[in-house]
């Protein structure tokens, strides 16, 4: 079974979205599940995850009933408020009942304090979400945001911390330090997961190429193996780079490498597992 581990939907009518100006206009239009459906065809991909794009716990709720109409969307990562422990768990019982929420992401890298995710308040509502057995998505953007991260998976053992796009390597500088021993560390820790896909920091300036990004992704596949890894288009997001046929054929690609049983790990049996995807 092949699942996108990542994507999004928006209705900019219903909830507008602020993209930063560096990312053009490419994004300034609704993207609905029927945009994506043709794509996911033409791969041959049975399911996906989708990912909140706003901090915004109505969204959440949309994005519920949006997957409760569109049976391809196996799981929801929505957000609640984990500043507000109390708010939180009340958020966390109100969604019991909706089998298709799987986790929660905070866009982090948009935080000022780049230990955010180390605040008394977050770290009691992070606890709150391992007892429940939901995701925590990540996001950092920084080298300091990623420490804070592997931090968090220190002091909650029991949680699922799923980390995005690679844990940002930093392929449009064709860098590699402080990311590589930073993505070591984190892969010690073995409640962390993390998604082969491209970041929108990223993409807007660099033009998709499997051949740059492999020397990442085997990076990550080395350290955290097959089972910890999962294939993520981030559409609508990735056309700024490329098409999502071009980018879920480079993903191919970069595993194409990987005995049968790994293959099939990343690119859907990481996602069904880590997220405990319904059906």
């Amino acid at each position: 079974m092949l699942i996108d581990s990542h994507h999004h939907v928006w209705w900019l009518d219903k909830f507008p979205h602020q993209f930063p100006p560096s990312w053009g206009a490419g994004l300034g239009r609704d993207f609905t599940p029927d945009d994506l459906k043709p794509e996911l065809k033409a791969c041959g991909i049975d399911g996906t995850v989708l990912v909140q794009s706003l901090d915004n716990y109505e969204e959440t709720l949309h994005y519920l009933d949006v997957a409760d109409q569109n049976s391809f969307i196996r799981g929801v990562v929505g957000w609640i408020p984990l500043a507000d422990p109390a708010a939180n768990a009340r958020a966390l019982e109100t969604l019991r009942p909706r089998r298709k929420f799987v986790g929660m992401r905070h866009l982090i890298a948009y935080e000022k304090d780049p230990r955010w995710v180390l605040q008394p308040a977050v770290q009691e509502s992070l606890g709150q979400l391992a007892k429940a057995g939901l995701a925590f998505e990540a996001i950092p953007v920084t080298e300091e945001q990623t420490e804070a991260v592997i931090e968090v998976a220190r002091r909650l053992p029991e949680l699922a911390i799923v980390l995005n796009h690679l844990g940002r390597p930093p392929v449009p500088e064709k860098g590699w330090e402080p990311w590589a021993s930073q993505m070591v560390r984190a892969a010690a820790l073995p409640n962390i997961s993390v998604k082969l896909s491209v970041g929108g920091d990223i993409v807007w300036r660099w033009p998709w190429s499997t051949a740059e990004l492999r020397r990442y992704s085997d990076h990550i596949l080395e350290h955290f193996g097959a089972r910890r890894v999962m294939a993520g288009s981030n559409w609508p997001v990735i056309l700024l780079s490329c098409s999502f046929q071009q980018c879920w054929r480079g993903i191919e690609d970069l595993v194409s490498g990987l005995s049968p049983a790994d293959r099939a790990e990343v690119m859907g049996g990481t996602a069904a597992r880590v997220f405990k995807l319904p059906g």
